[in-house]
């Protein structure tokens, strides 16, 4: 059985996916919700389902990332995680800490990569003028948002869609495509999930 740690920085609604998909034959189980942010809703929301959680705050480090990242591993490395989830963690995380665990990190982004890194892909895909846009599960590289791409979800985008809106079509794709992606991984399957 292969332990998983979920980080995330907010509300948590994929950590929740992720987590009640690892149940009866699913070949893992979370062993950790870790926050860099401090009462987010979605530790509460884990503490809720009965998960163990903590929270390494970026805030106190300042810019020492390293100081961050040393604390992050050692939290972490408590836990005796196989798989680490990026589920809406919003930290740009480093090269050596990439590599501490590489092969074992995955993160899911709201663009269908290789476009639209970074942050704000709802809106810079209706700037665009995109048919449609969806999101990724991929392997966690040193590059942002980049790494083998292990599953995508497409939504189309419809006339008079705002950024809000399409991100509230997205998301649902988001709930069912990480949790997928998860279990093939985690039985050591990496061929992409590919939903419409």
């Amino acid at each position: 059985m292969k332990r998983v740690a979920i980080l995330i920085s907010g509300g948590g609604s994929n950590m929740v996916a992720l987590a009640e998909s690892m149940t009866g034959d699913h070949p893992a189980r979370p062993c950790l919700v870790l926050s860099n942010r401090p009462g987010t809703g979605g530790l509460a929301k884990a503490e809720a389902m009965g998960l163990p959680t903590a929270t390494v705050d970026h805030r106190p480090h300042g810019t020492d990332r390293a100081g961050f990242e040393a604390e992050l591993a050692r939290v972490l490395d408590a836990s005796r995680p196989d798989i680490l989830c990026l589920a809406g963690f919003m930290r740009v995380l480093t090269e050596g800490f990439v590599s501490r665990y590489a092969g074992r990190m995955l993160n899911i982004h709201p663009s269908l990569l290789p476009k639209y890194r970074g942050l704000d892909t709802h809106a810079r895909a209706l700037a665009a003028g995109e048919a449609e846009h969806g999101c990724t599960v991929h392997e966690v590289t040193p590059e942002l948002d980049d790494g083998p791409v292990l599953g995508q979800a497409r939504v189309p985008v419809l006339e008079g869609d705002t950024p809000k809106r399409l991100a509230a079509r997205v998301l649902p794709m988001e709930h069912r495509l990480y949790p997928m992606v998860l279990r093939r991984f985690a039985a050591g399957d990496r061929q992409p999930v590919w939903l419409p």
